[in-house]
């Protein structure tokens, strides 16, 4: 199966498609094509493989496996039950079933859910007399559905599980900045440079901007800390081929501490830093990445060059946005007075708030964190 060509879909937030199919050509894929909210690729098995334990930007890697009309729940079943599932699954394993529709005659995604499930097993029980059970967290597959204009696309996602997740995360601490969207803002600075260029969060909530800074300046294989994929309990697994892979990653990864460059995040409340340094010590990051507390207005620079990048509360309610003015303008003054010869971003979803930091933005990028259009500004501080 590993020397077969298929088509793969690589899934991302809405604004990341172009660094996504960038992303995918640098790791070799052949025939990318950017479309919304991700980006087509084929090739072998490997690519797809790769993508999964290098993509930075990615939220999940897809195989399609059949596209057909399903104006209606019979024709949802009959399209699924008409593929081959033994080629996949065995009767002994687990499935899961994500489905998501748009503009199609069937509304209800839990229904559909339940249909596709249902075509799955009902295959299995006739054809061989038990079926696969249902682990909704860690499935042996997870298949996904796509119906839009009555057309449904059933794939297999390899991810198993979104790719922003690491790993290195504790469970339970509600995050700000999913870390593809923490690649892609670094992406989008310029991020990295040369060892000497310097990385500063001063405020870094619980280290994702930081970790994240560190992983690509080291080459580390951000899903290296991962502990599931949804390909490693699929029928066409090639476990020789993913060994090859990881190995391959950790060779390439920087060892030495000389060779990268200053890393530092700062957040002024104790538990987000103690947070923070929990997950720099899963991300393997000790004594590479340093977090403290400090305020903003402590603030100092850490080196002559480098990237000041930081994600400031935007204030989703009027009262909240006025409250907040005060800690943009801080922010304004700390990139004029004590970051010269530094590049200074600042990414907000308020338009309102960006007017207090009394810089003029050189560039302006559009990004979304989860629903909020959001923009990415760059100021040149000389």
């Amino acid at each position: 199966m590993s020397s077969e060509n298929y088509q793969f879909f690589a899934t991302t937030p809405l604004g990341m498609e172009t660094l996504l199919a960038q992303e995918l050509e640098q790791m070799g894929a052949p025939s990318v094509k950017m479309v919304r909210a991700g980006a087509h690729f084929n090739g072998k098995l490997e690519i797809a493989l790769r993508a999964c334990l290098w993509s930075r930007i990615a939220s999940r890697i897809l195989l399609p496996l059949k596209t057909f009309r399903a104006e209606n729940p019979d024709q949802l079943y009959a399209g699924v039950r008409s593929i081959h599932w033994s080629d996949h699954l065995t009767c002994n394993d687990t499935l899961a079933v994500d489905f998501s529709t748009s503009k199609s005659k069937i509304t209800h995604s839990h229904y559909g859910a339940l249909k596709v499930k249902d075509a799955i097993v009902d295959q299995f029980r006739t054809l061989q007399g038990s079926r696969p059970s249902v682990d909704p967290v860690r499935p042996s597959v997870r298949i996904n559905v796509y119906l839009s204009n009555d057309e449904a696309t059933v794939s297999l996602d390899l991810s198993g599980d979104s790719l922003h997740k690491r790993g290195y995360r504790q469970e339970g601490v509600a995050a700000p900045l999913k870390e593809n969207l923490a690649a892609a803002l670094l992406q989008t600075a310029g991020w990295p440079k040369d060892p000497s260029f310097a990385f500063l969060d001063p405020m870094c909530g619980s280290g994702t901007l930081p970790i994240e800074a560190a992983w690509m300046a080291a080459h580390r294989a951000p899903g290296m800390t991962r502990t599931y994929f949804g390909f490693t309990g699929w029928q066409g697994h090639v476990p020789t081929l993913w060994k090859r892979l990881l190995e391959e990653a950790r060779d390439l990864e920087i060892k030495d501490r000389k060779k990268l460059p200053r890393i530092v995040g700062y957040d002024q409340d104790f538990r987000v830093v103690r947070a923070a340094l929990e997950n720099v010590e899963k991300a393997g990051l000790r004594g590479l990445v340093h977090i403290e507390k400090r305020d903003v207005s402590a603030c100092e620079r850490i080196a002559d060059q480098g990237l000041l990048l930081v994600n400031p509360p935007y204030g989703e309610r009027l009262g909240e946005v006025e409250a907040l003015k005060p800690l943009y303008k801080g922010l304004g003054d700390l990139l004029k007075q004590k970051f010269k010869g530094w590049e200074g971003y600042i990414f907000t979803g308020s338009p309102d708030l960006a007017k207090v930091i009394g810089l003029k933005a050189a560039r302006r990028h559009v990004l979304f964190n989860g629903p909020i259009e959001c923009r990415l500004l760059r100021y040149e501080l000389y």
